[in-house]
């Protein structure tokens, strides 16, 4: 079983409609799922994710994007919406505006989703990653394609078993497929412009 690796949270930190654990036990419902069936698909045990889903719990990024995929989520779904505020509308479809960027909190990770709203097989974002913050104890991997660039800060970014610490302007572009994982290794804040591609899964059959 897959275990988090993140310390228990304030569950008051966002209100409950719009928090992580609220989102996923509604997507959950939305399948018709039980704890038990969502932990068999997942690989995460019963346990982890009724601690989520009451917000006892912030689940680690592998941990989140397990359940995500089993619950057949895209990306965008799990971000916690912003709040409502009234749209100009002859505003393009296509625009996200700076004050309408949808968060999620991973404990010692925040992220911010930039995509526009709709359904898209690109997802652009900004990761906020604190001193000593990190993608979670196990690697990452699952047919898809990354890239980014570092916007301040650095991040040690390690794929395929082989390591690179990225610095200020650095960027990269990696299967997703590959074993994969991150961390801020310094003691400020590191900003990461990360940019996740939807890959056709017969590349990886």
């Amino acid at each position: 079983m897959i275990e988090d690796e993140n310390n228990a949270i304030d569950s008051g930190s966002a209100p409950e409609s719009q928090s992580v654990g609220a989102i996923l036990r509604r997507l959950r419902h939305q399948m018709g799922w039980s704890l038990r069936e969502l932990a068999q698909s997942s690989g995460v045990s019963v346990g982890m994710i009724s601690q989520i889903e009451r917000d006892m719990a912030n689940p680690s990024v592998r941990v989140l994007t397990a359940i995500r995929r089993a619950l057949n989520a895209p990306v965008s779904a799990v971000f916690q919406d912003v709040q409502p505020q009234v749209k100009n509308p002859s505003e393009p479809n296509f625009v996200r505006r700076a004050d309408q960027r949808p968060v999620l909190e991973l404990g010692s990770l925040r992220k911010e989703l930039l995509t526009s709203s709709g359904h898209h097989n690109l997802q652009i974002m900004i990761l906020h990653i604190r001193p000593g913050g990190h993608s979670g104890d196990t690697a990452l991997s699952y047919p898809a394609e990354k890239g980014g660039m570092v916007l301040s800060g650095e991040l040690l970014l390690t794929v395929d078993g082989k390591e690179a610490r990225l610095k200020e302007g650095d960027s990269f572009v990696f299967d997703s497929a590959l074993e994969h994982s991150f961390s801020n290794p310094t003691n400020k804040l590191t900003q990461v412009m990360w940019i996740i591609g939807a890959v056709q899964l017969d590349r990886h059959l």
